[in-house]
């Protein structure tokens, strides 16, 4: 069972995020590896983040409810305002279709639980369907297979348009692939009012795009889930609603967005590892370049697959400098900028961990913007969570009617 936010609550909650996203902006509002120190150092929260060892940063960083437990005392009102309050779902609703051996075989990890959540928990109307940047259909398809729907997909690479369609007509489903880029110009003529739209994890310009074109020309139903709300083309976020647009915050960066997506509920030992390492050699190659190029700004660096982790900071450190157009001497005593690094790592984590705290609120305040959007263009707008948080941390879903 949920419980949907009437109407008239929306802007409520909104401005309660607002104010206190405001109220502690010196607590998330920065980047911290431009810091080697804390920047809130003589604070209480401050001064208790001082005494924390190794072991208990990593505590607090594995368990999210300690976490919001450990630091309620510094910031009341977060507990106050929990991140489950949008709606509360029904997690252990049964599944009424079997699924299928095919259906299974191509998807990876816990994509799969997400498609059921979502299909269960949006909205049943009899109207065609149109999946927005749908990949190789995977949504779409589950679809047409459990509701017996008529999906089209659109998509914007041609080799997944091709796969997808070649799995329909194996399947013999009412599943139809068009290959579009959904940021062109002429992407609206795909819309119509008479649809039900669905975007599962559309990243940010692109469901942006979707909301703008279908409150235009008022398709009937839309249920999304965003998700990576930072990449957008502007430096800064071009806020949607008028309640957003008169936000106390002002304008959002591109790295402030990337908080609200910084949660990571999914990723294997692994992966988690070689995330840490990265870190500590970022920061331990920033160390280097300050005592031997002088420079005491943070450089930042270009994504790099993650088999680098894996091999020598020496080589990683060669190929950072190389990017920054200087050259590492090759008797340069690696160990002690790794150890340097490894202090600054413990800095980084423990304002990641006062970060994190607002990562929820500015997730919620990012959707509720979408929401009151759709609300404005006359839309009854519900928001609610369609899936426990550990099977993804997007899991807040909009689900908007036009009667």
């Amino acid at each position: 069972m949920f419980y949907p936010l009437m109407p008239q609550l929306l802007s409520d909650q909104f401005l309660h995020l607002d104010l206190l996203l405001t109220q502690y902006q010196q607590f998330w509002r920065f980047s911290p590896f431009h810091f080697t120190v804390l920047p809130w150092a003589d604070t209480t929260v401050g001064q208790n983040l001082q005494r924390l060892t190794a072991a208990e940063i990593e505590q607090l960083d594995q368990d999210e409810v300690y976490r919001r437990s450990y630091f309620s005392e510094f910031f009341p009102e977060l507990n106050q305002f929990s991140p489950f309050d949008l709606a509360t779902p029904d997690s252990k609703k049964p599944t009424q279709t079997e699924l299928p051996f095919w259906f299974s075989r191509d998807i990876k990890g816990r994509k799969l639980e997400q498609i059921q959540a979502f299909a269960t928990e949006m909205k049943k109307v009899d109207l065609p369907v149109l999946e927005w940047c749908a990949g190789k259909g995977h949504l779409g398809r589950w679809l047409c297979f459990s509701q017996q729907r008529e999906v089209t997909s659109l998509e914007w690479q041609e080799a997944l348009c091709v796969e997808g369609q070649q799995q329909a007509q194996k399947l013999k489903l009412s599943h139809h692939f068009i290959q579009a880029d959904v940021l062109s110009e002429d992407s609206s003529k795909h819309l119509q009012a008479g649809q039900q739209v669905v975007a599962l994890h559309a990243c940010g310009d692109l469901h942006i795009r979707l909301l703008q074109l279908a409150s235009r020309v008022g398709t009937k139903q839309l249920d999304i889930v965003p998700c990576c709300y930072h990449l957008i083309a502007c430096e800064q976020y071009q806020a949607l609603s008028t309640q957003a647009q008169q936000s106390f915050l002002g304008q959002l960066s591109r790295d402030e967005l990337k908080l609200a997506v910084q949660a990571q509920v999914t990723a294997g030992e692994r992966v988690t590892r070689l995330r840490h390492i990265e870190v500590m050699w970022r920061l331990a190659y920033q160390e280097l370049y300050q005592a031997l190029q002088g420079g005491t700004q943070y450089r930042p660096l270009s994504s790099v697959p993650k088999h680098w982790f894996s091999g020598e900071f020496s080589a990683f450190a060669s190929w950072a400098a190389e990017q920054h157009q200087w050259q590492i001497q090759a008797d340069t005593n690696w160990e002690h900028y790794l150890q340097l690094g490894q202090q600054r790592h413990l800095l980084v984590q423990k304002m990641q961990l006062v970060r994190s705290l607002f990562r929820p609120l500015l997730e919620q305040w990012l959707v509720l913007d979408r929401a009151l959007f759709l609300q404005q263009q006359g839309y009854q707008v519900q928001v609610k969570q369609f899936c426990d948080y550990q099977l993804t941390p997007r899991n807040l879903m909009i689900s908007a009617s036009k009667s």
